[in-house]
């Protein structure tokens, strides 16, 4: 009886195999010529499917490479060949066997990988989108969610000089799919410069087919981790959050960043930046309006508003921005910029400048321009030994020689302001404003953001006259020479020159004549020391 039961066994589990297999070899053709047909309907166009694999083992489980749907059109012309519409490296999916008799086969989810997308040139989006209709014609799939890993979206455009604008989608998740209903989509996506991940999740669509720049959006947004020191020149890790809602062409965000580490390579001070901004975006080529940014930098605020737009012909973006910076530290700017520690000078300051900043693989400081005008009041040289000259000479060109001795006197205020570009890393004053109490200064001249160039050359324009400067027989000698140097209502006024380094200037006359120079300015140095 067992070796009957047995025999048995045996013949109902060849069966089984027989038939495993049969279903097998039925399902492997009828599904790939389903997923054919699906989509050669949805886009009827010629569509290639490399391969397609069958497993009966837990249901149906299904896996295929080498998807490509191609349109009448080469929908990137920056691309030698015609490319597809749509390219697939790998899918899976799983199912029940039933569902594959049925008219209209149901897939809860598709699991797909490498996926890319070429949204054709503008003109050509028109006849795209009559593709994609399929109202005469029936879906014998229908797919309720899409997970996607590894997705590329391109626009085009019609110059093959000008490359597509691209986004790198790491994960993707797309569900309530159907039509005249918005996508509902959960995204990771690859930020290229600065390097780092942003998670979004909202609402795409529908789809507007006679004018895709009009479909709706919405969602919101997490930037973490970015570093910034993928972008030469500057350093530091941002992290953003926000939220964006509009059309396509017209998307509307509103969010903020953190950057507690900010710095410029060129000085490598780092410092906290906090920033708050509204900004206009076209998504389908990337082109950026702020209106405005507010930002904070230590303990200064500033605004700035502008575009960020794309190039043509070149990578990356052109940065246009008007800064205004109303409420603000002079050390805070100059701990950005310049590497000389502590700042050369502190008090509140005012600026009004045009930044520039063009697309290209140089260091952002050798790329920054900037032009404009700023008012420092009140400031004071963080180095005591030059605030201490300053102090002297305010006291000797004030006349009041007789009056103060130099350790009762308090440290004078220094009023700054010009008119300045800076390019190349140089900064250039046309015009340079220097006032403390009994001098005034008019110059202009370079300074390096190392501080390793200090040049001015000017007017001093001083309340005393040289008599008054001095004392005893020296200032019984100089009475004569008075009326030489007493011009344009002031007392004295005379050719100087600033030279040296940020932490040691020098201050002295010029005449145009060396020995002559370095004469007065050392008799100008040893009286402010004096």
């Amino acid at each position: 009886m067992w070796v009957w039961v047995g025999v048995i066994l045996c013949i109902f589990l060849a069966g089984a195999v027989v038939a495993v297999r049969v279903v097998i070899d039925r399902a492997q053709p009828i599904l790939r010529a389903r997923v054919i047909e699906t989509l050669s309907n949805r886009f009827q166009s010629r569509v290639e499917l490399a391969s397609l694999d069958v497993s009966v083992m837990r249901g149906l489980e299904v896996s295929g490479s080498g998807l490509k749907i191609y349109g009448d059109i080469d929908p990137n012309p920056y691309e030698p060949g015609v490319q597809p519409l749509i390219s697939l490296r790998e899918f899976h999916f799983h199912t029940g066997i039933r569902n594959l008799f049925r008219p209209t086969v149901k897939i809860d989810t598709v699991y797909l990988k490498g996926m890319e997308l070429n949204i054709p040139p503008k003109q050509d989006r028109r006849q795209f989108t009559n593709k994609m209709r399929s109202q005469t014609r029936k879906m014998s799939v229908i797919v309720s969610q899409f997970v996607c890993e590894d997705t590329n979206l391109l626009i085009n455009t019609l110059n093959p000089d000008k490359p597509p604008l691209e986004f790198a989608i790491s994960n993707l998740k797309m569900k309530d799919i159907g039509p005249g209903l918005p996508l509902r989509f959960d995204a990771t996506l690859v930020n290229p410069k600065p390097v780092g991940d942003i998670q979004s999740t909202g609402l795409f669509g529908p789809w507007h087919e006679d004018n895709p720049r009009d479909t709706a959006v919405q969602g919101e947004y997490s930037f973490s981790n970015a570093d910034l020191g993928t972008l030469k020149g500057i350093g530091g890790i941002l992290s953003s959050t926000g939220k964006y809602e509009g059309t396509l062409s017209n998307i509307v965000v509103d969010g903020t960043t953190d950057t507690p580490d900010f710095r410029i390579a060129r000085s490598g001070h780092a410092v906290p930046l906090h920033t708050e901004f509204h900004a206009i975006v076209d998504g389908t080529n990337g082109d950026t309006h702020l209106k405005p940014v507010k930002a904070t930098l230590m303990h200064s605020s500033f605004t700035a508003r502008g575009s960020v737009m794309r190039v043509r012909g070149r990578p990356g973006h052109d940065i246009e921005l008007d800064v205004d910076v109303d409420h603000a530290q002079i050390e805070d700017l100059l701990k950005l910029g310049v590497r000389t520690e502590p700042p050369v000078m502190n008090g509140p300051v005012q600026m009004r400048t045009k930044l520039s900043l063009p697309p290209g693989e140089e260091d952002v400081a050798d790329r920054l321009k900037l032009a404009g005008t700023f008012h420092v009041f009140e400031g004071h040289f963080s180095n005591q030994k030059v605030q201490d000259r300053l102090d002297a000479v305010s006291v000797r060109t004030s006349g009041k020689l007789k009056e103060k001795k130099k350790d009762a006197q308090e440290d004078v205020p220094v009023d700054l302001g010009g008119v300045f570009t800076l390019e190349n890393g140089l900064l250039s004053f046309s015009l340079l404003h220097f006032l403390i109490p009994g001098t005034h200064v008019d110059m202009a001249g370079v300074y390096s953001l190392d501080g390793r160039t200090f040049d001015f050359r000017g007017t001093a324009r001083l309340d005393a006259k040289l008599s008054q400067m001095t004392t005893g027989w020296k200032s019984i000698l100089l009475k004569p020479v008075d009326p030489f140097f007493s011009k344009n209502g002031a007392g004295t006024e005379v050719p100087v020159r600033i030279v040296g380094t940020e932490s040691e200037p020098h201050f002295g006359l010029d005449f145009g004549h060396k020995d002559e120079h370095k004469t007065f300015e050392r008799d100008f140095d040893s009286a402010g020391k004096r």
